[in-house]
């Protein structure tokens, strides 16, 4: 590992103009190329204590063994320069999208004497004009098939039309009139280019014309009792409107845009683009990428605009870019995509209406497409063991840890502090096995406390577990203090774990805890498999809170590790540094996927805990008092504040309450102490509440 003051350059060195800089390897390999509005500034951000810098730019620095820069004269300039390195250098630290090589494209190759329109996938080739990508070929070859009708053009292979030349027989397609025939001479070069142009033309969104014209024609040749070909342009007419129903109509007829979505977690993007061409989704595609640098979204979004648009020319660059976030540079970016299409290109990010609708729907492909990519690539037999290996080699274990538990504690602000347990077996969600607790232990915000209890409470159960079967018994004189002492056959299951020692403690009243039936039916019950490893949601803290609540039940065969978020560093028990897994190691996948679960069906509880509470009125107490009548008092009074405040006799004045209904509403409510008044913290002034919307 190279220390970065080793090639640190000198003070005054470094230019203070826009340019392009390259940090090399030992080898003088391009390992990373970035682009600044004043190179001095930049680079000199890379040289500061390591400690301050992000991970992967910390891992980036370590790597490189030297730097260099090139001046350029504007930002754009070193927009572009910063592209063609990229493309050239392929350096292991940039974002690179993997590219949709599969997508296939419907492509007209105007670069021959006679263009031909064929299916092509792979990299785009000069002087072909490209339509696409669609999601599968079949979809091409369908639309082709209906505007062949209309736009005769060749789709013959070289060998089959330079055989029919020579035969002087056009093929079928020919004799149908879904080709025009250019290899017998039926039309001249000039004519069959003007059909190709034409057929571009209506692809690229032009199509109000073309139809117009046919109906036109047809008119005038019913008009002049030519019927025959009356009816065949009216069926033309027809096919080609039956080739616009396949792009569904999402903006105004004359919007071309690409729309772009990104979807993000701490270490992938996907990305999904949606080709918009006459108000109509023409195209559709994805990529998604390792975050190997230090990027945010407006990062991931200029990457993916100089992806999209570093090789293209004119009308593929289109009018309007609709982004989720704005580039650092938008100024240079707008001016590099407006060279490249050669007029004004429109960068921004929607704020209402159809346009925004649609990011909408594109920013939910994106998350589709991540949580696809997560899922294969966690589908995998292969990958999951090789997962599980490497944290076992990680934290010095003994053997993988088949069946992991994840640990999370959620609350707002101290309120309705709620944790959850999530558990994988084999590297897959067992989501029958998820927990769920209450903080009981105390009131207020104290993440530590709260891990120390619930892995208390957890694990205090899988011990009464343990002594329901019979597998352990409470030490009693005749045990021996150092071990328990097994008495009868120990439960079956998919990861059966020793049975621990320590003392066995009352059972948990937690009822997200013990919402299943008791009966002794010989199956194992909640809590009764241990795991190889908890991985608790937090840094040092709560990682030594964990333990400490192993150590205090005497279970001291179960691994402990803290998978801090901000910075993905795993910690174990007593160790005052942290354990730092590679970027693309398996392992931290796994280990983040395991968190990442745990976070979300912890906020999904404690969002649910949140929303009852609001929900929940002191009428709901009273007996008898259904939804409707609840509301009947509060529509009369205004709020539960003024019902609180009125008679026995007033209550009985609203429609459908009884004395006694009314006796037991106003002893409700006098046994609620009212809440506390608000204060404006900024003038001291009390606030009157209307509590009207409690009910």
């Amino acid at each position: 590992m190279a220390d970065p003051s080793s090639y640190r350059p000198k003070p005054g060195q470094i230019p203070d103009s826009p340019g392009v800089y390259k940090f090399r390897d030992e080898h003088r390999r391009v390992i990373y190329v970035g682009k600044a509005k004043n190179l001095r500034q930049r680079v000199a951000n890379y040289f500061q204590d390591l400690a301050g810098l992000h991970p992967r730019t910390r891992t980036m620095v370590t790597t490189a063994a030297s730097v260099e820069w090139t001046v350029v004269s504007t930002e754009v300039e070193a927009l572009q320069l910063e592209y063609s390195w990229i493309k050239e250098f392929d350096p292991r630290f940039n974002v690179k999208y993997r590219d949709d090589k599969s997508y296939p494209y419907l492509a007209v190759t105007l670069n021959e004497e006679f263009p031909r329109v064929q299916v092509m996938r792979g990299a785009k080739k000069k002087g072909v004009r490209y339509f696409g990508p669609y999601g599968h070929a079949w979809a091409i070859r369908e639309t082709v098939d209906l505007m062949l009708r209309v736009f005769p053009v060749r789709t013959c292979s070289a060998g089959v039309f330079k055989n029919a030349a020579r035969t002087g027989r056009p093929c079928l397609l020919g004799y149908i009139g879904k080709c025009s025939a250019p290899c017998v001479g039926r039309v001249t070069p000039e004519e069959h280019r003007d059909l190709a142009e034409d057929f571009c033309d209506f692809m690229a969104g032009r199509t109000g014309t073309y139809i117009r014209r046919l109906e036109k024609d047809m008119m005038q040749a019913a008009e002049e009792m030519e019927y025959e070909r009356a009816a065949r342009l009216r069926d033309d007419a027809e096919a080609l409107k039956r080739a616009m129903e396949k792009s569904a109509v999402v903006l105004a007829d004359a919007t071309d845009a690409d729309l772009i979505a990104v979807a993000e977690d701490e270490l992938e993007a996907a990305l999904q683009i949606f080709h918009v061409r006459g108000g109509r989704v023409r195209g559709q595609r994805g990529w998604v990428t390792d975050k190997v640098e230090a990027v945010d979204t407006s990062g991931l979004v200029e990457h993916a605009l100089q992806q999209l648009y570093g090789e293209e020319r004119g009308d593929a660059v289109p009018k309007e870019v609709l982004v989720p976030a704005l580039p650092e540079d938008t100024e240079a970016v707008s001016q590099w995509l407006a060279e490249r299409r050669g007029s004004q290109v429109s960068l921004r990010i929607p704020q209402r209406g159809d346009k925004k609708d649609l990011m909408a729907t594109v920013q939910r492909n994106a998350q589709q497409a991540l949580g696809l990519h997560k899922t294969k690539r966690a589908s995998d037999l292969t990958t999951r063991s090789r997962a599980l290996e490497e944290i076992a080699e990680a934290l010095g274990l003994d053997t993988a840890p088949l069946r992991i538990e994840c640990y999370d504690i959620s609350h707002l602000q101290g309120d309705d502090v709620v944790a959850s347990m999530v558990v994988f077996e084999d590297g897959l969600a067992r989501k029958s096995e998820y927990r769920r607790f209450q903080i009981k232990g105390f009131e207020g915000q104290d993440d530590v406390r709260s891990m120390h209890e619930v892995i208390g409470r957890r694990f205090k159960r899988y011990l009464q577990e343990k002594e329901r079967t019979g597998e352990w018994e409470e030490q009693t004189g005749d045990t021996p203090a150092d071990g328990p002492a097994a008495t009868g056959p120990a439960p079956t299951g998919p990861v059966p774990g020793p049975a621990p020692t320590g003392p066995v403690a009352a059972p948990a009243t937690d009822p997200a805890e013990d919402a299943e039936p008791r009966e002794d039916d010989g199956r194992p019950k909640r809590f009764a498999y241990p795991p190889q490893l908890v991985v608790v949601d937090g840094g040092q803290p709560q990682v030594a809170a964990a333990r400490r609540a192993l150590d205090e039940l005497g279970i001291d065969d179960i691994a402990v590790c803290g998978l801090a978020k901000r910075l993905e560093e795993v910690w174990l028990p007593d160790d005052d540094d942290p354990v730092v897994l590679p970027r693309s190691s398996e392992g931290l996948y796994l280990l983040q996927r395991v968190r990442d679960e745990a976070h979300r069906f912890a906020i999904t509880y404690q969002r649910a805990k949140r929303a009852k509470r609001i929900r929940t009125s002191p009428l709901d107490d009273v007996s008898g008092l259904g939804e409707t009548r609840k509301q009947a008092l509060i529509k009369h009074f205004g709020s539960v504040k003024k019902l609180r405040q009125a008679t026995i006799d007033e209550i009985c004045e609203v429609p459908g309450i009884g004395r006694r209904t009314a006796e037991s509403v106003a002893a409700a409510l006098a046994s609620t102490a009212p809440a506390a008044p608000a204060v404006n913290t900024a003038t001291g002034e009390i606030i009157e509440e209307d509590d009207g919307g409690s009910s």
